[in-house]
């Protein structure tokens, strides 16, 4: 599914693997919650659930992204990446990455695969 002009592919919510990096994905928006700050950390933190046509993964928005995440919205992820919260996915744009609102996407969200609801665990391979 690659695109012209030069830009990467975008990936669907059911393709996020963990610890993936450099993800460009196209999401809804489904629903948005604020997080308290906890010890000393003085940014502004929301949980979003956003989704596309193939399922639904918890976004974590820091700062200014925390405007962004306003539940409809549709938004651009580039260079995103997937971390592992606890056993389950979680996509988020860090510094490198960018979180942009984008024109109204024109599908529904799949909401019955919750990506984030797999547990994942960490086995180290010792070699």
């Amino acid at each position: 599914m690659a695109e012209q002009n030069g830009k990467q592919s975008l990936k669907k919510v059911t393709q996020l693997r963990p610890l993936d990096s450099g993800v460009n994905i196209n999401v809804k928006v489904v629903n948005t919650k604020m997080i308290a700050p906890r010890g000393r950390s003085q940014g502004r933190f929301a949980e979003a659930l956003v989704g596309d046509d193939t399922g639904i993964i918890v976004l974590t928005a820091r700062n200014d992204q925390v405007d962004l995440v306003k539940e409809g919205n549709t938004l651009q992820l580039s260079n995103a990446k997937v971390d592992i919260f606890k056993g389950s996915m979680r996509l988020a744009a860090d510094r490198s990455g960018k979180i942009e609102v984008s024109e109204p996407a024109s599908f529904s969200v799949k909401e019955a695969n919750n990506m984030s609801l797999i547990e994942f665990e960490r086995i180290d391979v010792v070699v």
